[in-house]
C-alpha cells in the first residue's frame, strides 16, 4: 500500500534520502505481481470453463446424438425385411452406423449404449465404436469396442469398476449375447475360490495361446495386440473354429489423459435367441445390477 493510500498527505510523510527510488520500485513490483495474479486468475477461469465444456457440455451433446442413434437402430430393426433364418448380418456397415446395443448391469440398470461401426473421433462422440476388422457379436475371435472415459458421453468412464464374472450383454436384431469379464491377473492362481459363484459359469483362466488374457490390464496406447483375435499374440489366431469368442473394451487411462489404455477382456458364455412370439423377453443377466 502506498503512502497516499494510508491517508497521509505528501507534506505529512517526509521521504528520507534514497527512499524515493525504493518506493517507486516497490510500486512497480506491486503492479507486476498484481498483473501476474490477474493473469493467473484469468487463465484459471479459462481452464475451468474448458473442463466444464469438455466434461458436461460434450456429455449433453453426445447424449442427444446417442438417443438419435438408438432411435435409428430401433427403426432399422423394425423396418428391416423378415429373415426366415433370423440370423444377424453385419456386412456393409458404414462408419458410424449403429448395429447393436450394449448393457452392463453392474454399472446400473440404466446403463445402455448403442454400438456404432468404426472408431473415428466423430463416431466416438456418439457412443462406443467397433474396431473395424475385429469380430462382431457372438462370432469367434475378438469383438473389440472403444469408448470415451471422460466427456462425449463417457460410456466407459467406470469400466475400471468391473469385476471378474460381471456380465456385458450385447443385443442385436435377432439375439442377446452374454459375455462375462475374465479373471483378473491376481485371481488366476486362486480361481477355485470364486468358481462356485453361479455368475462365473463358463468363466475361467484360459490356456495357451490365451494364457496372457486377463480381465483387466493397462497397456501402452500403441499396443494394438490387445484387440487381436488372440490378444497379445496377433500371429497365433489359428483357424476361426479354434478361436475363443471374446469381447474387449478399450478406453483412455488415467482419466483426463490418453497416456495409457485401460483394457477389459470378457468371454462369451450365453446366447439367447429372440422369439417373435415373446418380444418382451429380456435376459436374466440384465437383473444383475449392483
Amino acid at each position: 500500500m502506498s503512502t497516499l493510500d494510508s491517508g497521509d498527505s505528501p507534506a505529512e510523510s517526509p521521504v528520507g534520502p534514497g527512499q524515493g527510488p525504493v518506493s517507486g520500485d516497490s510500486d512497480r513490483v506491486r503492479s507486476v505481481v498484481r498483473g501476474l495474479g490477474e493473469l493467473l486468475i484469468t487463465a484459471g477461469l479459462v481452464v475451468l470453463l474448458f473442463v466444464v465444456y469438455e466434461v458436461y457440455v460434450t456429455d449433453l451433446v453426445s447424449a442427444g446424438k446417442q438417443r438419435e442413434a438408438t432411435s435409428a437402430l430401433e427403426d432399422t430393426w423394425k423396418a428391416g425385411p423378415p429373415e426366415e433364418e433370423r440370423v444377424d448380418h453385419f456386412e456393409g456397415l458404414g462408419e458410424g452406423a449403429g448395429f447393436a446395443k450394449m448393457f452392463v448391469p453392474a454399472l446400473g440398470s440404466d446403463y445402455a449404449f448403442t454400438i456404432l461401426e468404426g472408431t473415428t473421433e466423430k463416431t466416438l462422440e456418439v457412443g462406443p465404436g467397433h474396431y473395424q476388422g475385429t469380430a462382431y457379436p457372438g462370432q469367434p475371435g475378438n469383438f473389440a469396442v472403444a469408448g470415451h472415459r471422460v466427456g462425449k458421453g463417457a460410456p466407459f468412464n467406470d469400466i475400471d469398476l468391473l469385476n471378474s464374472c460381471d456380465a456385458i450383454v450385447v443385443e442385436t436384431r435377432f439375439s442377446w449375447f452374454v459375455y462375462r469379464v475374465m479373471p483378473k491377473k491376481d485371481e488366476a492362481g486362486r480361481w477355485a475360490e470364486k468358481a462356485s459363484d453361479p455368475r462365473c459359469k463358463g468363466v475361467a483362466p484360459l490356456g495357451a495361446p490365451y494364457d496372457e488374457v486377463v480381465g483387466q490390464e493397462i497397456v501402452n496406447p500403441r499396443d494394438s495386440s490387445v484387440i487381436a483375435p488372440v490378444p497379445h499374440r496377433p500371429g497365433a489366431e489359428g483357424s476361426v473354429g479354434e478361436q475363443v469368442t471374446l469381447m474387449t473394451l478399450t478406453t483412455c487411462h488415467p482419466r483426463f489423459s490418453d497416456r495409457q489404455r485401460l483394457i477389459v477382456h470378457a468371454v462369451f458364455v450365453q446366447h439367447w435367441a429372440k422369439d417373435p412370439a415373446h418380444p418382451e423377453f429380456r435376459p436374466p443377466e440384465l437383473k444383475e445390477t449392483s
